[in-house]
């Protein structure tokens, strides 16, 4: 009974430092924000949740991958860079077709027909918004591959709280943004809407361009 307990506290306390660590990352601005924004405006509070579904469900894959030593494939120097240039052409294909919406005026509020990642869904999008983040994988490839394999250690169940304690964190603090947007929306117009858009398109370019340097300066070494 004592050992029962001992566990449940260690999933406890596992669960509740990893849901903080998510949070601090979860904060930051970032594609997916981006995307959440995008589809909880355009769809409602499901296209947000959707979109953080599509993140969640590549994330429980690379915990997954950890049980076969990922990790210390990803940490390597010249992967990371190289996912760092495959992302920021991603990230810059995602800018274009942000600003070009909005630059053309073809998104606003009331609009549902057509998607500004270039008729995605939110499930993809988020997924594209999660693979086309260089530091997403950076992240999991050191402090989350730490974690993880700490986890690992303790047992199957404990690496199961790692990942409902971080994911937690991500639907917690989207669903907060999706309910901002959703509560503001009559107060913002459209072409408040689209300048928001296009300030994102831009930050997601300026992004791309970042990454391209340090993703060219690992790889060369």
């Amino acid at each position: 009974q004592q050992a029962y307990w001992g566990d449940q506290v260690n999933l406890g306390a596992i669960f509740g430092s990893s849901f903080v660590l998510g949070l601090s990352g979860a904060m930051m601005p970032g594609s997916l924000l981006v995307v959440n924004i995008n589809e909880t405006s355009r769809r409602g509070i499901v296209g947000g949740v959707l979109a953080v579904t599509g993140h969640a469900v590549l994330e429980l894959l690379v915990v997954a991958g950890f049980a076969f030593g990922l990790g210390g494939v990803l940490a390597h120097e010249r992967v990371a860079g190289g996912i760092g240039l495959v992302g920021s052409a991603v990230l810059a294909w995602m800018a274009y077709g942000i600003i070009r919406s909005a630059w053309r005026g073809d998104v606003s509020l009331e609009t549902t027909g057509s998607d500004a990642q270039n008729h995605l869904g939110p499930l993809a999008a988020g997924s594209l918004a999660t693979v086309s983040n260089p530091y997403w994988m950076l992240w999991w490839a050191s402090i989350g591959a730490a974690y993880a394999a700490l986890a690992l250690g303790r047992g199957p169940a404990a690496l199961w709280a790692f990942y409902v304690g971080h994911i937690s964190s991500d639907f917690a603090w989207y669903l907060l943004v999706s309910l901002v947007i959703i509560t503001g929306k009559k107060f913002i117009s459209d072409r408040l809407y689209r300048g928001l858009l296009l300030s994102c398109g831009v930050f997601l370019a300026g992004l791309a361009v970042y990454f391209v340097w340090t993703g060219t300066t690992m790889v060369l070494g």
